[in-house]
C-alpha cells in the first residue's frame, strides 16, 4: 500500500501534462502511486498517459469511455486509489521539489489527520510567481491537529480540492464525491472540512497552481457558471443532513453571495444575454438559504444588496459610476504630480545656482533597508573622523528608525532631498545616483560598489541574457566619479576594466567588513538575542544572490530537519526577490528585511552562499563557509564569473542540497581543509581588512591627508557563543587560540 494516491485528471491539456506528471514522479518521496485519468480527451493526453505508465510501475492509466468532467473523473481516480492519502492535483498544475517528502513529515508530525491543508503559489504564462495572499491561515503555530472550530479562518481559503492531502479511509467513511459539474470543488471542499475529526496545516508551497492565458474551465464564457447554484444546493443539503454542523450556515451563506458576486462580475464567465437571469436566480438563492450573518463592511452590504434585490441594471450603474469615479481619481493624481514634479525641478535649478556647502554630505546605498553597506560604514567614519561635516542618509518611508542618531534622513523627490544633491560637497553611493542629478564643480562623488566584483559587472555584462546594459547610461554614471574605493587588486582591475573612467582607486579595503574587526564578544550576543536566536544554536545565515531564471534553490525546513534541532537557519532573500525564500518557521527564520546584513553575520557560526560577494566580507570573521553551486553552468551562461569560485572556494562546496547536508553533518563545513581554504581566499580577496578601510578614505578624501599604511590588525575576531563548543570533525580536539587570524594568514 502506498502512502499517496496522487490522482491527477487530465482533459485537452497535452502541453502541460508532461510537467505535470514529471513534478510527481521526480518527487524525493518515491512511496506513491500516480492514478492519470484520461477523460476521453480529445487531443494527445491518453497517449502521454499511456507512455508514463509503460515508463514506470508507479503510474496508473485510466481511460473514460466518454468525457464526463473533472469530477467524474477525480471520482474514478479515487476507485482506483490504495494509498494511505489521496492527493489531487490538476493536469496543468505541478508539485513542487520535496513537497511530498514536506506532506510526510508533517503528517506524521501531527498524528495522522484526516485532512492536511498545504499552500500553493500561482505561477503566471508571464513567468511571475506569486504566492497565496491568505497563506497566514496556514501557519503551523499552535496545537495540532484540530478541529474546523478551532481554526474557523480555513474557510477563507481559496476552496479548491488540489491544496490538501486527505486520508483514504475518512474520506470512505464518510462517502465523500465529487458532483457534475463546474466548481465542483465547492460541495467537496466544505463537506470535508466541516466533517473531519482533525486537521492539520503545513505552511509551505506544495503547489504551482498556472494561471493559463486562455484555456481555463473558469475562464470560458459559458452558461454552465450557472452550476454554482447547483453546487451551493449541495453544501447546504449536507449541513441540513447534519445538525451538529449548523453553526456553519452564515460563514456558508456569506461565501455563498461572495463567490456568486465574483461569478457575475467577471466578463469572462457568463454570456452577456445571461447576465440578468444570472442576477435573478441569485436573488432566489439569497432568499433560500438567508441566514443573519453579523456585522458587514460597507461594500459587502452593497454586494448582498444587489443580490437580495437581483437589481442587475442598479449593479451595472453602480459599477460604472464606480469606474468613472477611479478614472477621474486616477487623472487627478497625475495631474497633481506632474505639479509636484515640475515644482521640484524649479526648486532644483534654483538650488545649483548657490554655492557647494562644503560641510554637508550625501550618503545612499542600493539593495538594503536602512544604514547598511559601505555607505553606512563611510557615514559612520565621516562623523567620527570628519565631526564637522553634517551627514544625511536618502532613505525609504518606514526606514528613518534604522538610522543612527545625529543621521538627517532624506526622503527621495523632496525639497530637502534636492536641496542636498545640489548643494553637498559629498555624495557616497554604491551604486548609482538619481540620474537627474547634475554633479557640480566643487562637488566629490564617492562611489563603494555593492561587494567584492566576483559576478560579472559593468560593461563585462554586454552581450549577457536579460543582463546587457546600457552602456550610454553607464559611462555617463561613471564618468561623475571622483573616488572608487576599492577592497583589494582584483576589485582594482575589475572595475578598471568594467567601469573605465577617470577617478582614482583607493585601494583601502571593505568598509562595510571594519566592524567585524571591531566586534566584541557583547556584540555577538546581542545580536543573537536581537533575532531571538537560542544561544548554544548553531546558525546558519543563507544568503544566496539574486537569479532571474530560479525562485528557491534551497528547501530549508528539509536542511534544518536533516541537520538536527540545535541547527537554526537565517535567511536573507537577495535584493529584489519576491517574498521570504522559505516559510518562516522557529527554525528557519526570515530575516530579509533585517536592516544589517553585518549584524547578521556577526549572529551566525556559518555562511551558505553561492555566488554572492557576501562570502568576501565574511571570510575576515574567520568563521566558515560553504559554497552550494548547483547551478553553476547556468549562473555562468546567464551572468557568469570572474572567478572559477570552484578551483578556489572560501570553504566547501556543495554541488546539491544533499551534499550541503552532508557537509554540515560530516563536519567538514569547519575542518582543516575549509579553514586553509578561507585564509587563502582572504589573502587573496581582503588583504587590507584590519577594521580601518573606512577610517582611510575620510582621511584621505576628507580631510586631505596621506595614504596610510594598510597595518593589518593583531586581534582575533570574534567568535559566537555555540563556537566554542562545536566539537571539531574527525576526532581533531580545537586548542585555545588555535584559530588563525587576519594577521596570521597574512
Amino acid at each position: 500500500m502506498p502512502r499517496f494516491s496522487v490522482i491527477v485528471p487530465a482533459y485537452k491539456v497535452q502541453a502541460y501534462l508532461h510537467e505535470c506528471l514529471e513534478s510527481v514522479l521526480t518527487q524525493s518521496y518515491p512511496d506513491l502511486e500516480l492514478i492519470a485519468v484520461d477523460d476521453c480527451s480529445p487531443d494527445a493526453c491518453g497517449a502521454i498517459i499511456d507512455e508514463f505508465a509503460a515508463r514506470d510501475p508507479r503510474v496508473r492509466a485510466v481511460h473514460l469511455p466518454r468525457n464526463r468532467g473533472l469530477g467524474p473523473a477525480r471520482n474514478a481516480g479515487m476507485a482506483e486509489a490504495t494509498g494511505d492519502y489521496l492527493v489531487f492535483l490538476d493536469s496543468d498544475d505541478t508539485l513542487t521539489p520535496d513537497s511530498l517528502q514536506a506532506i510526510a513529515g508533517r503528517l506524521k508530525e501531527t498524528g495522522e489527520p484526516d485532512v492536511l491543508v498545504y499552500d500553493y503559489a500561482r505561477t503566471f504564462w508571464t513567468g511571475e510567481t506569486v504566492r497565496n495572499q491568505a497563506a497566514a491561515h496556514l501557519t503551523e503555530e499552535g496545537p495540532a491537529p484540530f478541529r474546523l472550530t478551532d481554526r474557523p479562518g480555513l474557510l477563507r481559503l481559496l476552496m479548491v480540492a488540489w491544496n490538501k492531502a486527505y486520508r483514504r479511509e475518512f474520506v470512505e467513511a464518510e462517502e465523500l464525491l465529487f458532483p457534475t459539474g463546474y466548481y465542483e470543488d465547492t460541495p467537496w471542499t466544505y463537506p470535508v472540512l466541516m466533517s473531519a475529526g482533525s486537521i492539520a496545516t503545513l505552511d509551505r508551497v506544495c503547489v504551482h497552481y498556472r494561471q493559463r492565458r486562455h484555456g481555463g474551465i473558469l475562464g470560458t464564457v459559458s452558461p454552465r457558471h450557472f452550476d454554482v447554484f447547483e453546487q451551493y444546493d449541495r453544501v447546504f443539503a449536507y449541513v441540513d443532513q447534519r445538525p451538529e454542523l449548523a453553526r456553519w450556515r452564515p460563514l456558508l451563506f456569506r461565501r455563498m453571495v461572495d463567490h456568486l458576486v465574483v461569478v457575475f462580475a467577471r466578463r469572462d464567465r457568463l454570456p452577456p444575454r445571461s447576465r440578468a437571469e444570472f442576477l435573478r436566480k441569485a436573488r432566489t438563492y439569497y432568499r433560500r438559504h438567508h441566514c443573519p450573518t453579523g456585522p458587514l463592511p460597507a461594500r459587502v452590504r452593497l454586494h448582498h444588496a444587489l443580490v437580495r434585490m437581483g437589481l442587475h441594471r442598479t449593479y451595472h450603474l453602480l459599477r460604472g459610476t464606480a469606474a468613472l469615479l477611479r478614472r477621474a481619481a486616477r487623472t487627478a493624481v497625475r495631474l497633481r504630480r506632474a505639479l509636484r514634479t515640475g515644482a521640484l525641478r524649479l526648486h532644483y535649478r534654483v538650488q545649483r545656482c548657490l554655492p557647494v556647502r562644503a560641510d554637508r554630505a550625501v550618503f545612499a546605498a542600493h539593495g538594503v533597508s536602512g544604514h547598511g553597506c559601505h555607505p553606512g560604514a563611510l557615514e559612520r567614519a565621516f562623523r567620527a573622523h570628519a565631526p564637522h561635516i553634517r551627514t544625511a542618509w536618502v532613505t525609504g518611508a518606514g526606514e528613518r528608525g534604522a538610522l543612527p542618531s545625529g543621521v538627517r534622513p532624506l526622503r527621495p523627490d523632496t525639497a530637502a532631498y534636492w536641496t542636498a544633491l545640489a548643494r553637498s560637497r559629498y555624495l557616497v553611493h554604491n551604486a548609482a545616483f538619481d540620474r537627474r542629478l547634475v554633479k557640480r564643480p566643487g562637488q566629490v562623488l564617492v562611489q563603494t560598489r555593492r561587494g567584492t566584483p566576483l559576478k560579472r559587472t559593468g560593461l563585462d555584462l554586454r552581450g549577457r541574457p536579460g543582463a546587457d546594459p546600457d552602456v550610454d547610461r553607464l559611462l555617463a554614471d561613471v564618468d561623475t566619479w571622483d573616488y572608487l574605493v576599492s577592497p583589494s587588486r582584483h576589485a582594482t582591475l575589475t572595475w578598471e576594466r568594467a567601469f573605465p573612467g577617470a577617478y582614482t582607486v583607493l585601494e583601502y579595503g571593505s568598509p562595510r567588513a571594519d566592524v567585524f574587526q571591531r566586534a566584541t564578544p557583547a556584540d555577538t550576543v546581542r545580536a543573537r538575542q536581537a533575532l531571538g536566536v537560542p544561544e548554544d544554536a548553531v546558525v546558519i545565515l543563507y544568503a544566496p544572490t539574486s537569479r532571474a531564471y530560479r525562485r528557491t534553490p534551497v528547501d530549508l525546513h528539509r536542511v534544518v530537519r536533516r541537520l538536527g534541532p540545535r541547527h537554526v537557519v537565517l535567511a536573507r532573500a537577495p535584493h529584489g526577490h519576491d517574498g521570504p525564500l522559505a516559510a518562516p518557521s522557529d527554525r528557519v527564520l526570515d530575516v530579509s528585511g533585517h536592516p544589517s546584513v553585518e549584524e547578521l553575520c556577526l549572529a551566525s557560526d556559518a555562511l551558505v552562499t553561492d555566488y554572492s560577494s557576501i562570502m568576501a566580507d565574511y571570510v575576515c570573521l574567520d568563521r566558515p563557509v560553504v559554497l552550494l553551486t548547483d547551478d553553476w553552468e547556468a549562473h555562468e551562461a546567464v551572468r557568469g564569473t570572474y572567478v572559477d569560485l570552484r578551483a578556489c572556494p572560501p570553504g566547501a562546496v556543495a554541488r546539491g542540497e544533499d551534499e550541503l547536508i552532508d557537509i554540515f553533518t560530516s563536519g567538514h563545513w569547519r575542518g582543516s581543509r575549509s579553514a586553509e581554504l578561507r585564509t587563502a581566499f582572504r589573502r587573496r580577496f581582503c588583504p587590507h581588512d584590519d577594521g580601518r578601510a573606512a577610517e582611510r578614505v575620510v582621511r584621505h578624501v576628507v580631510l586631505g591627508e596621506p595614504d596610510s599604511p594598510v597595518v593589518a590588525s593583531a586581534r582575533r575576531p570574534v567568535q559566537t557563543p555555540a563556537a566554542p563548543r562545536l566539537r571539531a570533525p574527525l576526532g581533531v580536539v580545537p586548542q585555545p587560540g588555535s584559530s588563525r587570524t587576519v594577521t596570521e594568514s597574512r
